[in-house]
């Protein structure tokens, strides 16, 4: 389940009303053409097989609330999808695209259907009706149902209950119809692939959408790796953790050989503890004071379990979020600690290209031009790679903001365009785009005239 509440694509400035007056945004009288990302594909995974393996078993024998699944289960067979409801114009393409790299990268065979039964059912619903059954969620998968009336029906019934499954038969995924494109492509990729595979989130991984921290927005080649081996022959639906934990090793090798190269797993499991205290913190219901003692918490449990990496590095990226407005200072010193645990590895090149904004934000602020630029340059690329088109649209924002103000208004204005035509996909509305362009703008130390 996508949550609601992740900061990761939040702005330094976002906590202020979207309509709050910063300055004449200088637009062009209309924005140019959405923008959307060429059909990719994901490069090998690039840790050992061992530590693969770790995570395929915690990722597959486990629910995001820690409940224990007893059997693998999967779809046998052609799994069939289909789309109903209020479809969004992009949902379609994104969903095309989306299956194609299923079939060419894990090869799973997967395909749309025009029928009126399939596997799968994509339901596409206005996202309040969605949040008023399932608070916080941004999109969910269910099994056993094909539509919202028939799991309104039963949502209280064990016949949702993912734990009482032998195998998988049909499921629906519930995406939002009146939101951004990339907030229903990324529901997509996390729901779909958690509707035919693993069900669970680990915190831990640096490369997966398997992670509640949101900072992946399509399917890694790990994921790719780990639904691959998810629907080889070597496994079958009623497979325990320890039938399963046998035959991984000499799946990886073949499927992976390049990841035998490797050491030993250095995976660590992750407290269910820590796990509360970050739900606590991207909770926006919960009262400010305790949203950030319970970051501060998880940054303390980090470091006291000697834990590097993912989790340290987005406990304080959370923590800063929530100093924005409260301490600054604070802020500040906890942005810098995310920057310096994501540096860790080429694994986390996105997560410090989020990282990256913020700071960014300090230094527009501060007046400091070529500090932006140094920070931004390097994380535009990586967000493009990445296909997160509402950070690489606000990355580029920046980038105008600080070209600006070094004089050179001409690479500002092609810049800022750019921007624009990202940002109609990564935020949506027109007005939302603007609302960004001003919170961005709005960070400077005077008004642009």
């Amino acid at each position: 389940m996508r949550w609601m509440a992740a900061v990761t694509a939040m702005l330094l400035a976002s906590c202020a009303p979207l309509d709050t007056p910063a300055r004449a945004p200088g637009l062009e009288a209309s924005l140019p053409p959405m923008r959307t990302f060429a059909a990719a594909g994901s490069s090998i995974p690039l840790r050992p097989n061992s530590e693969i393996a770790r995570d395929f078993l915690d990722l597959s024998f486990q629910m995001e609330s820690g409940r224990t699944l007893p059997a693998l289960t999967r779809f046998e067979g052609p799994i069939s999808v289909r789309v109903t409801g209020a479809v969004p114009a992009t949902l379609p393409g994104d969903l095309s695209a989306l299956l194609g790299r299923l079939r060419r990268e894990a090869g799973i065979d997967i395909a749309l259907t025009n029928g009126d039964t399939a596997s799968i059912t994509v339901v596409a619903i206005p996202s309040a009706t969605l949040q008023r059954a399932v608070p916080r969620a941004a999109c969910f998968v269910v099994p056993r149902v094909s539509s919202w009336e028939e799991f309104m029906a039963v949502r209280r019934s064990p016949q949702v209950d993912w734990t009482t499954l032998t195998r998988r038969d049909r499921a629906a995924i519930f995406v939002p119809s009146d939101v951004a494109p990339q907030e229903i492509r990324d529901c997509l990729h996390e729901e779909l692939a958690q509707a035919i595979g693993p069900l669970n989130d680990l915190y831990r991984l640096p490369d997966s959408v398997f992670n509640d921290d949101n900072i992946h927005a399509v399917l890694t080649g790990f994921d790719m790796l780990v639904l691959r081996a998810y629907y080889a022959p070597e496994l079958q639906n009623g497979l325990s953790r320890t039938q399963v934990s046998r035959r991984l090793p000499g799946l990886l090798a073949r499927l992976n050989p390049a990841g035998e190269a490797g050491g030993r797993s250095r995976a660590t499991s992750t407290s269910r503890d820590w796990v509360e205290a970050m739900q606590t913190a991207l909770s926006p219901g919960t009262a400010p004071a305790s949203r950030r003692q319970a970051a501060a918490t998880a940054i303390g449990m980090a470091r006291a379990f000697g834990w590097s990496g993912a989790r340290e590095g987005f406990a304080n990226y959370a923590y800063g979020r929530l100093l924005v407005g409260y301490d600054s200072p604070g802020a500040y010193t906890a942005f810098v600690a995310s920057a310096n645990a994501y540096a860790q590895s080429s694994l986390m090149r996105i997560h410090s290209a989020h990282v990256a904004v913020q700071l960014a934000a300090f230094a527009l602020q501060s007046g400091d031009a070529t500090r932006v630029l140094a920070l931004v340059d390097p994380a535009i690329p990586v967000a493009a790679e990445h296909e997160n088109a509402a950070l690489l649209a606000t990355l580029l924002m920046f980038r105008a903001e600080a070209l600006e103000m070094l004089g050179r208004d001409a690479e500002a204005r092609a810049v800022r365009l750019d921007s624009y035509g990202w940002a109609r996909y990564g935020f949506g509305s027109d007005v939302n785009v603007l609302a960004r362009e001003r919170e961005v703008g709005g960070l400077r130390p005077s008004p642009r005239l």
